[in-house]
């Protein structure tokens, strides 16, 4: 947690944009992607505002997309990626008839958990979204054919479905029928779940485009999945050497020998009292580290650490932002601690996810240089193309690699625990990327998918059930691991072109010049005139 400001140290810059810099094509785009409007960008005029997720409203709002192109070549290949996005999800796959998910990130309240200048505001907020439940559940009852949606992907949303009222207060302005909408949302899911499809995959041609559209390029799902089986080797002997260095007793080419050892490491954790002490003194570690290293270009910005708000207890570790258009405040780093209520054994599953070998890199993710320092540097951008259209891979990419990246540069040399960090918490979104292709191009059932996480990334029991089953509603989650490919990959392409004058200082702040850019742009950097690319 970054330290109190003095007095007579001046307030972090507003941001570099209003919302009056949004014209009617990007208006357009953000009022089709409220969440992305709201949460990533911080665009209050979206607060207390639901998407329409009927039939008929999603096909007014993807008429409503296009218009002039923009002057610079970079925001416009950006832009039109996005809009092309919006028409393959909303269009040709129609997510809304299909994916419970879209509708329940819509009714979620808990974007109003973040803290802000004017709680009166967000207050007001919070009760227009509640009250505006009722409808959206209708919408999402006619939008959802049980024969249409994967019985799987149902049956694995109902918790999230069911967490959607976790802080609800029945006695609040609006909730008695907004908890008579949810309950009849849970019986159509639970419906879906009976009665829908058995099956899951959506098939190589599908995939590949939800992959490549977004991020402005073009991908081979056969290349891709040997980049993600040769990640998962070279992690394994990362993993390997450090636990070498950390068990000298253990034989780490013997598979049983590793995971005993990793299991070791990961039974070493914080207990429930002082996981959020643990969090914030390596917040401090990070920050102060990324600083003196000078990775990154100087920003301002103050992050928090605190436990998560009941709506996202299912939720391990997160970063809740401040998006480039909202008014400045503090960023959070969430971390929940177990249930007062759970039993012992969920306990100890839980706080083994922040086991002191794999904390310090998931602060990095999180924190500095992850998500905080991406996004206090967002707000920087003066593009309020780049400000609003932000590629996910990119930014799990960059979070991602900069875990790696820090290991290379000499963070917590002295220990190697957190190379073995580095390497399981990789392991996982290596392993997510192999389920994400075999999944869903028809290779690997969801079975299969939890016995690669259990083998490849060491999870155990419900965990690994849970990751392989994600494949099945986040269809592109190998994203982390794709975006941390394409930056490694560029990373290679500056040191070759700028020679002698290469450093990452210098290739960072290029690149975060272009806010979150789609993957396929990335050669920009370079002075690469082309708009649009093949990445892997």
């Amino acid at each position: 947690m970054t330290p109190t400001p003095d007095p007579t140290t001046p307030e972090p810059p507003p941001p570099a944009l209003s919302e009056q810099a949004l014209d009617a094509r990007l208006r357009a785009y953000a009022d089709l992607e409220v969440g992305l409007a709201r949460d990533g960008a911080g665009l209050r005029s979206h607060d207390g505002v639901l998407p329409d997720r009927s039939p008929e409203g999603v096909r007014a709002a993807l008429a409503r997309l296009g218009g002039p192109p923009r002057a610079d070549a970079h925001d416009e290949a950006a832009l039109a990626a996005a809009e092309d996005t919006a028409r393959l999800h909303w269009g040709e796959r129609e997510m809304h008839r299909t994916d419970p998910s879209v509708h329940l990130d819509a009714l979620d309240i808990s974007c109003y958990d973040r803290p802000g200048a004017d709680p009166q505001a967000r207050a007001a907020a919070r009760r227009a979204h509640l009250a505006s439940w009722p409808d959206a559940v209708d919408a999402a009852r006619s939008a959802l054919d049980p024969a249409r949606v994967p019985a799987a992907v149902a049956e694995a949303l109902l918790p999230s479905a069911a967490g959607l009222t976790a802080d609800l207060d029945p006695d609040e302005p609006h909730a008695a029928p907004a908890l008579a909408a949810h309950d009849a949302l849970m019986d159509h899911l639970r419906r879906c779940a009976r009665e829908g499809s058995s099956e899951v995959a959506l098939g190589s041609d599908l995939l590949a485009r939800l992959y490549a559209t977004p991020e402005a390029t073009t991908v081979d799902l056969g290349h891709l999945a040997c980049a993600a089986e040769d990640e998962i080797a070279r992690l394994r002997a990362l993993l390997a050497d450090a636990v070498a260095a950390v068990r000298r007793d253990h034989d780490p080419t013997l598979p049983e020998a590793l995971a005993d050892a990793v299991a070791a490491l990961q039974r070493d954790r914080p207990d429930a009292a002082g996981l959020l002490d643990e969090a914030r003194a390596l917040t401090r570690e990070a920050l102060d580290w990324v600083e003196a290293a000078g990775l990154v270009p100087p920003h301002e910005g103050t992050c928090e650490v605190g436990p998560a708000p009941p709506s996202k207890a299912h939720v391990t570790a997160m970063l809740e932002p401040v998006g480039p258009f909202a008014p400045d405040g503090p960023s959070r780093f969430l971390v929940t601690p177990p249930g007062a209520d759970w039993d012992a054994e969920d306990v100890d599953a839980w706080l083994e996810i922040f086991n002191r070998t794999s904390l310090p890199a998931i602060t990095v993710h999180e924190v500095a240089p992850g998500h905080f320092t991406h996004f206090r540097l967002l707000r920087q951008v003066t593009s309020p193309v780049r400000a609003l259209v932000q590629s996910e891979a990119f930014i799990e990419g960059w979070a991602h690699e900069m875990e790696e990246l820090l290991l290379e540069e000499g963070f917590r040399a002295d220990d190697p625990r957190y190379a073995a960090g580095v390497a399981l918490e990789a392991l996982i979104r290596a392993v997510r990327l192999a389920a994400s292709i075999g999944v869903h191009a028809g290779s690997m059932s969801v079975a299969e998918a939890e016995a690669r996480f259990a083998d490849d990334a060491f999870l155990r029991g419900s965990a690994a059930r849970s990751e392989a089953l994600r494949a099945t509603f986040d269809p592109t989650y190998g994203r982390y691991t794709w975006g941390k490919l394409a930056l490694r990959e560029l990373r290679t392409q500056a040191r070759r072109t700028w020679g002698a004058g290469y450093t990452h200082r210098r290739l960072h702040t290029a690149l975060l010049a272009l806010g979150a850019p789609p993957l396929g742009l990335l050669g920009r950097v370079l002075d690469d005139p082309r708009p649009r690319g093949s990445m892997l």
